[in-house]
């Protein structure tokens, strides 16, 4: 069976090996050790498989969360308690924001890339 990989499931893939530790690192600092270990899953699964299950894009989404800063206003989350211990002025904090966009453009071609299979409903006779 031939396997063509997509051009934006390989620069993922390449962006995922690349930023690696920086990605593991944003994910400590925003999310602690359970989006550390969930970041270090996601990079591990991506860069040895060859397809992006449903599974790995909704890391990749939950991924793309934290390093937005997307939860960290809900008080109840823990993105918020690790939000309010950083500093802004720190240089990781326009590192993690660098990642963050880069993240998105990927995120982007992949969706163009990606085609989902439209189910028709059943039309009654």
């Amino acid at each position: 069976m031939f396997i063509t990989e997509k051009p934006a499931v390989i620069k993922l893939q390449d962006f995922l090996r690349t930023h690696s530790e920086g990605l593991q690192s944003a994910s400590l600092l925003l999310g602690g050790i359970p989006a550390l270990n969930a970041t270090n899953g996601l990079i591990d699964d991506i860069c040895e498989g060859s397809d992006l299950t449903r599974r790995l894009r909704h890391g990749l989404v939950r991924l793309n969360h934290l390093l937005s800063l997307e939860f960290v206003h809900e008080l109840y989350r823990p993105e918020a308690a690790y939000f309010a211990d950083l500093d802004p002025g720190a240089p990781y904090v326009e590192d993690i924001c660098l990642l963050s966009e880069a993240l998105k453009d990927i995120l982007f071609r992949l969706d163009q890339e990606i085609v989902q299979p439209v189910f028709l409903p059943l039309m009654a006779t």
